[in-house]
């Protein structure tokens, strides 16, 4: 019996319900590149069912049969099409799916083919119009599926035909249109055709066009040669373009409009006007439009009428259903589309048609008495000539015996509570209900009673109700007994201590959970916070679960803030009855957020205040804190107050100690003995009152300039100090030991400087200067009293006693005596120079107040005339005379050559032939040999002669190159010599004494 028990249990668990087709992939359109390397198309289909569906499919309603032609197989519920044609494989595909519970209908798929001809060879004659004549030149496509993107090249490719207000070309019939020839558009005209699928390309033989020349087109009023079609259809949510194109002299203006309404707002003008572009298009968006070309000789125009259409949409589809048998079936489908579709009814893939039983009216199906002959795949269509639309579902006439699920059924109860015992077994048809307690009916009365849903009720239970209950459910397919048995016991009682407790933020506290129940049932906990169950996990940091015993339960709350105040309860449960326990916690903590701040009354330096209160959160508000936020401010900032301080019962003061003409916010935060809770929303925003400035500038002080300037500077009054509208500054000077103040008005406010002139002061005379402030309610104070100096001027005597001569080919020193002490003193120089019979000056300043430079990047042997002149921030000095300087000749060019040296031990002895300086070179003085060392220091040796002795103690590897000397500088270097060194000696036998000559250069 066990082992035959498991068995079903798991034959039960790998056997799922029976149910009949339902697609789960259905056929998309295709288009299918003709000439595509993949030779194959595929048709998806996938339904799911028990048992497994199979599959046929149907081409323009015929039933493909993949036995007569080989061309088509079949892989799950896809069709697969090798060798695909045109010719006998375009139409419609349908899919349908069966198994043993019926059959469904795929909706529909088109199979196109894209391809693209070639166009046709023959040549094609000339075009001949005059001079401001239209003319149409025309494409002619090839075959081709599906549309085609149209242009022009002209002359060659790739130079295309650029279309504006006289050029237009039409995407519906592929011409090219010129509303007014010139002469320019004399040439070789190309159609280019381009398929939207697979991207082909063709071009036509060209068309030529020329001028006639018997004169030249008068003006003529405009033709309208691209129009749309007196009627277009279009599906809604696609874009509609509309051409309207005109022929004619001058060119046409084209206009468009809607006749009785507006052109829709997302509509765009493309082409210069001659395409009406309409996105996304909706319903609202049909009526007549219209076109118009003008020019001044006239104007004409046309009128079509666009109609939107929508494929059908279901509003209401039918579902699945099970009845029993006898039962009446009514369904309806519903769909909106425009046209209004009309509906048929479809029965495993057939047509279903009123008779007997069956009633259908449009969408609405009516099955009188259901029978088991009516189960199966039942299907909506609702269609209009532009698509239809399935709405599938399953009907199951349901037939069995009773049987409960659950059998026996157990039920514990409380004394004195109502008892429902229920009786649902499955049945169909609908199975008669009788109750039975021991071998006795059910009687009915006041206290037991059998409800319409076959529940037997029993009123005010007591122990002399247990027992057990039997109902008996019976059809014509047969019976079945389920047995209930109920347990009566006492009711549970729950205490929750403390039942109310206020404790202080950051404090902990318990409460206490005790059920006293029936000792035979088990009892399950659950703590709410505000009738939620406390997540334990969520919330761990401040609530913890604790179990004393069997029967009591624990809450923690650690930590406590002001959100953990409110209602916490304890739910005890058994498979008796539950009951549930509530305690109030309360928190005491900072006050809550102040209401809303109302600025009552403004002045310059005043704002009075009033608020409403906050919650106190159980702790008396001790004081209030007012605190203000400007612009000028960092953030919130505590204000002065009257009275000081603010106490709890108050509701309003006034801030003090502001600054005028300032925009303020307020808050109020309120304190009490635990804390300082959260401040209030801001008030609105308020200025407060004009006055007179208060705030003299500071950091007066001046100087600098140009010769006959006093400069007077300051650091500008901020913003948060202006204390009104027309802020500005007065400047006030005069001369030392004079009386009488000059005042100067400087009407910016972020004005820094002010600069007055005077040709009579000398330069440096002191002046006394003060600046003070004023606005428009006016004037503020003064700063204090400094001395400023009048500017010195731009230097006024040049250097003396130029000296220059030269150090090299390319360099020349010059040196200079500065021009007496006095002002306008010079800052530094500047030196110019320039070669002579050249009009081209070069300048260079000295880094600071030196006297002396050395010219770099200088030509040899040249004459340079220079001068030199003094400057400060003012300005330049006078430039002295020029003074002049040669260059002396270049180093000589050739290196020295044919290098010999000498090996014994550490010492190297070197020569070399001497260097012949040429005519236009600096002669020899000397020569330079450098000893590099690789890792390590240089070594440079200077000779008068043509050889030199070296001494090189130290292990290693060693570069000589040897220059010679010039007064016009180094000259070029020679070739290298490579010495290695091992433990101080060289790499030759120890005390030999070894030769070696560099090779003979030829120059």
């Amino acid at each position: 019996m066990q082992s035959s028990l498991s068995l079903s249990f798991l034959i039960s668990l790998v056997e799922s319900e029976e149910f009949g087709p339902v697609f789960i992939r259905e056929p998309d359109n295709v288009i299918f590149p003709l000439y595509s390397d993949e030779k194959k198309v595929v048709m998806h289909c996938e339904a799911r069912g028990n048992p497994p569906p199979t599959y046929s499919w149907y081409i323009n309603g015929t039933e493909v049969d993949a036995e007569a032609d080989s061309r088509y197989s079949f892989i799950d519920g896809n069709v697969i099409i090798t060798n695909a044609s045109e010719s006998s494989d375009f139409g419609k595909y349908q899919c349908k799916a069966e198994n043993s519970f019926g059959t469904v209908l795929g909706r529909e798929a088109l199979l196109k083919f894209a391809y693209l001809g070639a166009f046709s060879g023959k040549i094609r004659g000339g075009v001949s119009v005059r001079e401001g004549q239209g003319v149409v030149l025309m494409c002619t496509p090839p075959p081709h599926s599906p549309e085609i993107i149209y242009s022009w090249v002209f002359n060659e490719f790739p130079s295309f035909v650029a279309e504006d207000s006289r050029r237009f070309i039409s995407q519906d019939t592929g011409n090219l249109y010129i509303s007014k020839v010139q002469p320019s558009d004399v040439g070789s005209y190309i159609c280019l055709v381009k398929n939207t699928v697979t991207n082909a390309r063709v071009l036509s033989p060209p068309t030529p066009l020329t001028l006639k020349t018997d004169g030249v087109m008068g003006e003529y009023e405009p033709k309208i040669e691209v129009h749309f079609p007196t009627s277009v259809l279009a599906a809604r949510g696609v874009t509609v373009r509309l051409e309207c194109f005109a022929l004619g002299n001058p060119v046409p203006t084209i206009t468009w409009r809607k006749i009785n309404g507006n052109i829709p707002k997302k509509a765009r003008l493309r082409k210069s006007q001659a395409v009406l572009e309409i996105p996304n298009i909706q319903l609202e968006d049909s009526g007549t439009y219209e076109c118009k070309a003008e020019n001044p000789r006239g104007g004409t125009a046309f009128k079509g009428h666009l109609q939107v259409y929508t494929l059908p949409q279901w509003v209401r589809m039918i579902n699945d259903t099970q009845m029993d048998s006898g039962e009446k079936l009514q369904w309806e489908c519903k769909a909106m589309g425009r046209p209004r579709p009309t509906y048929h009814w479809l029965l495993n893939g057939l047509p279903l048609t009123s008779q007997g039983r069956v009633e259908i009216v449009n969408g609405e199906l009516t099955i009188h008495r259901v029978q088991q002959a009516d189960s199966g795949m039942y299907q909506c269509v609702a269609g209009n000539k532009y698509g239809a639309i399935y709405s599938n579902a399953e009907l199951k006439i349901l037939a069995s015996a009773p049987v409960f699920v659950h059998n026996p059924v157990r039920v514990i109860a409380t004394l004195g509570k109502d008892i429902s015992l229920d009786c649902k077994p499955r049945a169909s048809p609908k199975p008669r209900i009788t109750w039975k307690r021991g071998d006795r009916r059910i009687q009915q009365s006041r206290r037991i009673m059998l409800l319409r849903n076959n529940t037997l009720r029993i009123v005010n239970s007591s122990r002399a109700d247990e027992g057990n209950y039997v109902c008996r459910a019976e059809n014509q397919l047969g019976s079945a007994e389920m047995t209930a048995v109920l347990w009566v016991k006492e009711a549970m009682r729950v205490e929750l201590s403390p039942s109310r407790v206020e404790v202080t933020v950051g404090e902990s506290v318990v409460l206490s959970c005790k059920a006293a129940h029936d000792t035979s049932l088990d009892v399950a906990f659950q703590w709410l916070f505000n009738q939620k169950l406390i997540n334990f996990r969520q919330d761990g940091g401040h609530f913890e679960y604790i179990q004393t015993q069997s029967s009591t339960v624990d809450l923690m709350i650690r930590s406590i803030l002001l959100k953990h105040a409110g209602k916490y309860g304890c739910r005890a449960q058994t498979s008796a009855d539950t009951v549930f326990a509530e305690a109030e916690l309360l928190v005491r903590g900072p006050p809550g957020p102040p209401g809303v701040v109302i600025v009552e009354e403004i002045t310059d330096t005043t704002a009075t205040l009033s608020w409403t209160r906050g919650l106190d959160n159980h702790s008396p508000i001790s004081t209030y804190n007012l605190q203000a936020r400007s612009p000028f401010s960092l953030g919130w900032q505590t204000v002065k107050t009257d009275p000081e301080p603010v106490t709890g019962d108050m509701e309003s003061a006034m801030a003090v100690e502001l600054n005028p003409w300032v925009e303020y916010e307020f808050r109020v935060v309120a304190s009490n003995a635990i804390g300082t809770g959260d401040p209030s929303a801001p008030s609105r925003g308020v200025r407060t009152k004009e006055a007179v400035p208060s705030v003299a500038p500071s950091n007066v002080s001046g100087g600098n300039g140009r010769r006959h300037e006093l400069v007077i500077s300051w650091e500008p009054v901020s913003e948060e100090f202006q204390n009104g509208e027309g802020f500005g500054y007065i400047v006030a000077f005069r001369a030392n030991g004079t009386r009488g103040w000059k005042e100067k008005m400087v009407t910016s406010a972020d004005s820094t400087t002010y600069k007055y002139r005077d040709e009579t002061f000398p330069p440096l005379t002191p002046f006394e200067v003060k600046v003070g402030v004023y606005n428009n309610k006016g004037d503020g104070p003064f700063s204090k009293v400094v001395i400023i100096h009048s500017a010195e001027g731009e230097p006024r005597e040049a250097p003396s006693d130029v000296k220059a001569y030269s150090i090299s080919s390319s360099e020349i020193r010059v040196t200079w005596t500065p021009p007496n002490p006095g002002p306008g003193r010079p800052r530094g120089y500047e030196v110019s120079y320039w070669k002579d019979m050249e009009q081209e000056e070069s300048k260079q300043r000295t880094v600071k107040n030196e006297t002396s430079m050395v010219l770099t990047g200088l030509e040899g042997n040249s004459l340079y005339l220079i001068t030199v002149k003094g400057f400060n921030s003012i300005g330049q000095g006078p430039a002295t005379a020029a003074v002049t300087a040669n260059t002396r000749k270049a180093p000589p060019a050739q290196p020295p050559t044919n290098l010999m040296w000498i090996q014994e031990g550490n010492n190297v002895s070197l020569n070399w032939d001497p260097v012949k300086a040429k005519d236009n070179e600096s002669d020899v003085i000397g020569y330079m040999v450098i000893t590099f060392r690789q890792l390590g220091h240089n070594q440079v040796t200077r000779t008068i002669n043509p050889s030199t002795l070296l001494s090189v103690p130290e292990g290693g590897t060693y570069i000589i190159e040897v220059r010679a000397l010039s007064e016009g500088g180094e000259g070029a270097v020679s070739s290298q010599v490579r010495l290695v060194t091992s433990s101080g000696k060289f790499v030759t036998k120890s005390n030999q004494r070894s030769v070696h000559c560099t090779p003979q250069a030829s120059w």
